[in-house]
């Protein structure tokens, strides 16, 4: 009885230990696998791939971040290796082909997660990544839920407090709604943005006000990211009732929510909106639809333009400030282009930022970095 005590215990042991603690037990017995290791000016990437023939790294680094790579080279215990000269600082994503097919690296804890593709994360330092680390004071991201009329459905939202928000009752605070880009939702500012860390650094800093980030889901039918598995909901968008509803969803209904339901200040002057892409249009559309709601406006990479009545009507409503951004090599950057002309003919006062590279969140965190240090001052 006593030895079959002894085994049950033993087993019971064993299955509580885990895959990972058992692992962590065996691999005293051989070298650890590092991936990516960053030594000066090369980094290496490793995968032990017993049974592959070919092994290849594709990196969002290269050329043609959607069919470049690099074959990897088999080693001792079939680790496959391939060193390659350290990119230019900045956050890329990279995973490794096996014989055809797309892998993750098992041995990069940092991923990040891109409508439904997770991808392991390389960050290169340098003074352009300096603030998509972690500060040494951290703000709070929420997930609240508002009901919506117009969409007919309860929402989720991503809302980033700053540090010292929930320490301080009476402190109220001015807002910026930041809005993704297709195939986006209420997480992708925050996952592969860095949206909470570059607030965190820059107002930790002195160079940004202290404020509260309002991500919502730019998805009209859906209501919350995918990985909630949550039904979605379809919309004729032929009906020109359909036109918009998301815009007007933002403005009356979850700007009321956040000014209910958080320490913010409820005035045009103390709110902004800014977004990427799809969401760069929807900046665009709810600054000509509600022109007086927003005193900062900042579309990046746009899909969307105005008419000079429109941007009439923005200009007499007052701006503030009017920060347009695309990266020179992007496929909307005519377009925004055309934005800067039409501004420019009316008169309306604004900022155009152009930077290096195309349609990539390399240069979305960048302009983020950017427009915040000139928000509410």
């Amino acid at each position: 009885m006593k030895r079959i005590l002894t085994f049950v215990l033993a087993l019971s042991f064993a299955a509580g230990l885990g895959a990972q603690e058992l692992t962590n037990f065996a691999s005293g017995k051989r070298k650890p696998i590092i991936s990516p290791e960053i030594q000066n000016d090369s980094v290496t990437f490793r995968l032990k791939a017993d049974y592959a023939t070919i092994v290849k790294l594709s990196g969002s680094w290269m050329p043609n971040p959607w069919g470049d790579t690099i074959e990897m080279t088999r080693g001792e215990n079939n680790v496959w290796s391939v060193k390659i000269p350290l990119p230019a600082p900045e956050i890329y994503t990279y995973n490794f082909v096996v014989d055809g097919v797309a892998v993750n690296d098992p041995q990069n804890v940092l991923v990040q997660r891109d409508g439904t593709r997770y991808l392991p994360m390389l960050t290169v330092p340098g003074e352009r990544t300096e603030n998509y680390g972690e500060a040494s004071r951290h703000g709070t991201v929420s997930h609240p839920w508002y009901d919506s009329k117009i969409l007919g459905m309860s929402r989720r939202l991503t809302v980033y407090t700053p540090y010292g928000y929930e320490a301080n009752p009476k402190k109220k605070y001015p807002v910026l709604y930041l809005l993704h880009g297709a195939g986006g939702d209420e997480e992708a500012w925050i996952s592969m943005g860095r949206a909470a860390q570059i607030l965190d650094n820059l107002i930790e800093k002195g160079l940004a006000e202290p404020m509260i980030v309002v991500m919502p889901n730019g998805n009209p039918g859906q209501a919350a990211a995918r990985t909630l598995n949550i039904p979605e909901k379809s919309f004729d968008w032929r009906d020109s009732a359909n036109r918009d509803l998301y815009v007007k969803s933002l403005c009356t209904e979850i700007v009321p929510f956040i000014e209910k339901n958080f320490r913010a200040v409820a005035k045009p002057s103390s709110r902004a909106i800014a977004g990427l892409s799809m969401g760069g249009g929807h900046t665009i559309s709810a600054s000509i639809l509600y022109p007086e709601l927003f005193d900062y406006i900042c579309p990046l990479s746009a899909a969307g333009s105005a008419t000079p009545e429109q941007i009439a009507t923005l200009k007499k409503a007052g701006v503030k400030l009017y920060f347009l951004a695309c990266g020179n090599t992007d496929f909307l950057f005519k377009g925004s282009e055309e934005m800067h002309a039409k501004l420019s003919e009316q008169g309306l006062q604004h900022e155009y930022f152009v930077s290096e590279g195309g349609h990539v969140w390399s240069n979305w965190r960048l302009y983020l970095n950017t427009f915040a240090q000139k928000l509410f001052k």
